[in-house]
């Protein structure tokens, strides 16, 4: 494990133990404070409620085991006026985005909002603890609306996907119809000209048929002219 970046909270000294049992021991060679029992240096409450709000780091190196605990210095106007310009300072050398959603951003505010904890928790552990009962809950919120925001992308990846396609399927279902379309206005194109055909031949019958109807008419009426002056000629009284 690689040593811990460089952080906004004030770290202590880091510590070698030389095993995983030697860290528990507190701040050795660090304060010097007076010794139980167990010979282990006694720590104060405000140090116990200090690593307890925030845990001390720990990284090997060289196959040495190191930690670091969390400074317990009171910190005056100075340090808080030195706090926020290395918080500007951080932000432009990360290049921490102004607005929106920003990883680089919200990890730098959320130190300066714990070594804001540790600061106060010297003065008044009281007050320290919930300071940090807003930051659970703050975090808790976060990761609510973090859980909220992806499961409302993939919601979204998902409508998308069901909308590309139903739209490739309706494309489909468009070009179907409209080849039906095509086929049926062949269809109708060529019932009209079969129509108009029969339509044609029906009335060139009819006009023959009455032609024909005509010429009959008027050879019977003439036929009929000629019987009739026989007939008048035969029933004429003969000249004397």
């Amino acid at each position: 494990m690689i040593p811990p970046l460089q952080s906004l909270v004030k770290y202590d000294n880091a510590v070698l133990v030389s095993s995983t049992k030697d860290k528990l021991l507190e701040k050795s060679g660090k304060k010097a404070g007076k010794p139980g029992l167990d010979g282990k240096a006694s720590v104060t409450q405000t140090e116990d409620i200090l690593n307890s709000i925030l845990p001390p780091r720990e990284w090997t190196e060289e196959g040495q085991l190191w930690v670091q605990y969390v400074s317990s210095n009171p910190a005056g106007r100075l340090d808080v006026i030195n706090l926020q310009e290395k918080l500007d300072q951080q932000l432009q050398q990360r290049q921490a985005r102004e607005t929106g959603i920003c990883p680089v951003r919200e990890e730098l505010y959320a130190q300066c909002f714990d070594e804001i904890i540790r600061e106060v928790t010297i003065n008044c552990a009281e007050r320290g603890l919930l300071l940090l009962r807003v930051r659970d809950e703050m975090r808790m919120t976060v990761a609510a609306y973090q859980t909220l925001y992806e499961s409302s992308v993939a919601f979204g990846m998902r409508k998308a996907l069901q909308t590309e396609q139903g739209k490739s399927d309706m494309e489909v279902r468009v070009q179907t119809l409209e080849a039906e379309a095509k086929d049926l206005e062949r269809q109708v194109s060529e019932w009209k000209g079969r129509c108009e055909a029969v339509e044609k031949r029906e009335a060139e019958r009819r006009e023959a048929e009455a032609k024909k109807h005509k010429e009959e008419v008027a050879y019977l009426e003439n036929h009929a002219k000629q019987l009739k002056q026989q007939l008048e000629t035969f029933l004429a009284p003969a000249k004397k």
